[in-house]
C-alpha cells in the first residue's frame, strides 16, 4: 500500500480531470515512473506559466497520452522534481499532503512541502 508523506495511506488526488502517472487518481508511482508523479499539487497560473517557459507545457490538451490539459485550480500529480525547481524559482503550487506520496521525499524536503500546504 502506498503511503503519504507521514507514512498514513495515500490519498486520492483528483478525480476530474483524472491524474497520477497510472491515471488513477492517486500520485502512486514505480521504477518506470522516471518523472516520479508523487506531489499532489493545485496548479497556478504562474506555476503553469514556468513549467511551459521550462519545457513542459502542462497546458495543451494531449489526448494520446490521456492528457486533458490544465488550468489554474486543478489538482495534478507533479514530477517531485519540477515542483522543487518551482519552489525554488518562487513559484510551487500548493500541495495536498496527504495525498502527496513518501516517494516525493527522495527529491524534496518535507518542509518545503509543509511549507505550501493547501491549508
Amino acid at each position: 500500500m502506498d503511503k503519504n508523506i507521514f507514512g498514513e495511506p495515500l490519498k486520492s488526488c483528483c478525480s476530474t480531470p483524472l491524474t497520477g502517472y497510472f491515471r488513477d487518481g492517486y500520485c502512486r508511482t514505480d521504477k518506470l515512473d522516471y518523472g516520479n508523479h508523487s506531489v499532489c499539487v493545485i496548479v497556478t497560473e504562474d506555476f503553469l506559466e514556468f513549467s511551459k517557459q521550462n519545457g513542459n507545457d502542462l497546458i495543451t490538451p494531449q489526448p494520446k497520452y490521456l492528457f486533458p490539459g490544465l488550468k489554474a485550480g486543478d489538482k495534478w500529480c507533479l514530477c517531485a522534481i519540477r515542483w522543487q525547481e518551482a519552489f525554488e524559482a518562487g513559484c510551487a503550487p500548493k500541495v495536498e499532503l496527504e495525498a502527496t506520496n513518501e516517494k516525493s521525499l527522495e527529491s524534496v524536503n518535507i518542509k518545503d512541502l509543509i511549507s505550501h500546504a493547501n491549508k
